[in-house]
Parts: structure tokens; C-alpha cells; sequence
């Protein structure tokens, strides 16, 4: 006799818990001599990264404005040249020495994440000729988070391409626009947080 597959709902437990840092993070699990004993994708660039350097720090807050010293924060970004370092890329040559991705946890005693990447450049949106602003992709997991929240970061200095942006003006709630910008803080040098709940928080995207 065939049996019907049980299917059991998810429990509050089953969020980003240990495993996530011990496969993605390992440092932070106290592995150090998995991947060569540095984290994973903190720094996208080398000496020959085409493009202008910039540094993004920042933290993620929960609902009660505690920064989350557990969490993990991913960048996905397109080159100075506006181009993906991916195979569906077909657009042009990207620039090589440039990744386009990196991943770093919070530090687990001030909450801080660092990046050091470049500027993106502009990249059409869908299959349109309208450009989108320079921005770069997070993905952000953490305790209490079943699926990886998705938001942008862009940059304050483009007034222009902000307000010609197709995402931005797609935004509902135009008065929150202001969570996706990053602050800048000296010449290069950006601070993004990132709030998951309250009257502060960041725009997040439903992809």
C-alpha cells in the first residue's frame, strides 16, 4: 500500500543558526585553516581591479536596534565598467581581476562588516535601454531569518541617475528611499546599515 509523504511545517527554530557560519564562515566557527585561513570575499579587489576604490562598513540592527553580531552579508555588484563577471555575461569583456562577489560575517563582538570593492558602473535594466543608477547587491542572513533578506546600496553623489533609476521610482513607499543610500563618511569610504525591523527599516526586495 502506497503511503502519503508527510510533509512537515517549518519550526520557529529553523533559521540561520551554527551551520551557516561553519559552511560559509568557517573562521568565525573557529575553523582557520579551512580556505586558506582568511574570510571568504571580504576583499574583491587586487592591485589590478580596474575602477575607483571604495571601502563600505556598517552594521545589521534587529527591531530593537541591537546591532547582530551572528550575521552574514554577501555583495553582488557588476564592474566599473558596468559588467558581470559571469558566464551570462554577454555584453562585453568584464574586468577579470574583479570577482563581483564577496562575503563576510558580522564581527562577533562590535557587529561590523567591511568590504573593500569599487564603483560599479551603470547597468541596463531588463531588456530596456533605461540605465540604473550604480548600485550594489546584499543578501543578508541571520538569526531569526528563515530566507535570505535582498536590498541595494546606492550611492548618495548621484543625484541624476538616482532620480532617472526604474527600481527606485518602482518603490511604493518613495519617502524610504533614503534606506538605500549609503552615507559617505570620508573620500571613498561608505557607511551602509542595514535595520531588519522598525520604523527605520531598510527596503527590501521580493526576489
Amino acid at each position: 500500500m502506497a503511503l502519503s509523504p508527510k510533509i512537515y511545517q517549518e519550526l520557529p527554530s529553523q533559521t540561520a543558526g551554527p551551520y551557516v557560519h561553519i559552511g560559509c564562515t568557517p573562521q568565525m566557527a573557529g575553523l582557520e585553516t579551512i580556505y586558506g585561513g582568511g574570510h571568504l570575499g571580504s576583499k574583491m579587489v587586487n592591485d589590478k581591479t580596474l575602477g575607483i576604490r571604495i571601502s563600505i562598513s556598517g552594521k545589521i540592527f534587529d527591531g530593537t536596534g541591537t546591532p547582530i553580531k551572528d550575521g552574514i552579508i554577501e555583495l553582488w555588484q557588476a564592474d566599473a565598467q558596468g559588467l558581470f563577471n559571469s558566464p551570462a555575461e554577454n555584453r562585453g569583456k568584464s574586468d577579470l581581476n574583479f570577482k563581483g562577489w564577496g562575503r563576510q560575517p558580522t564581527d562577533i563582538l562590535t557587529g561590523e562588516f567591511h568590504f573593500d570593492t569599487i564603483k560599479p558602473g551603470r547597468i541596463p535594466y531588463l531588456s530596456s535601454n533605461k540605465l540604473q543608477a550604480p548600485f550594489i547587491s546584499i543578501w543578508v542572513a541571520a538569526r531569526g531569518i528563515n530566507l535570505g533578506l535582498h536590498t541595494r546600496m546606492y550611492f548618495p553623489e548621484e543625484v541624476e541617475a538616482n532620480t532617472e533609476d526604474p527600481v527606485l521610482n518602482h518603490l511604493e513607499h518613495q519617502n524610504r528611499i533614503n534606506t538605500l543610500l549609503a552615507k559617505p563618511v570620508t573620500n571613498g569610504n561608505y557607511q551602509f546599515d542595514i535595520v531588519l525591523q522598525g520604523e527605520n527599516e531598510t527596503v527590501f526586495f521580493d526576489i
